[in-house]
């Protein structure tokens, strides 16, 4: 099984949302249609912005706790500004 962390961006909202997966597919209708409560049901729309692939649950937890980080965050915050 593989595993995917990833990084989402409400652009009317200015937010991020940094998880993990293994059916990104899936988790990502979750977040835009399916879910009625939690964080991200506020911030619709979300268009995924990155991602990677582990091929282990621990490895992928992992990447993305270091992603939550500040450094991380910084991170993402600077592909999404390249991407405006």
């Amino acid at each position: 099984m593989i595993y995917t962390v990833y990084a989402l961006y409400s652009s009317k909202f200015s937010k991020i949302y940094i998880g993990y997966t293994s059916d990104i597919k899936n988790r990502l209708d979750s977040h835009n249609i399916y879910s009625t409560k939690g964080h991200t049901s506020k911030f619709r729309p979300w268009i995924l912005v990155y991602t990677e692939e582990y091929p282990s649950k621990a490895m992928a937890i992992k990447r993305e706790k270091q992603l939550k980080s500040a450094a991380g965050r910084k991170f993402i915050w600077e592909l999404i500004s390249k991407l405006n």
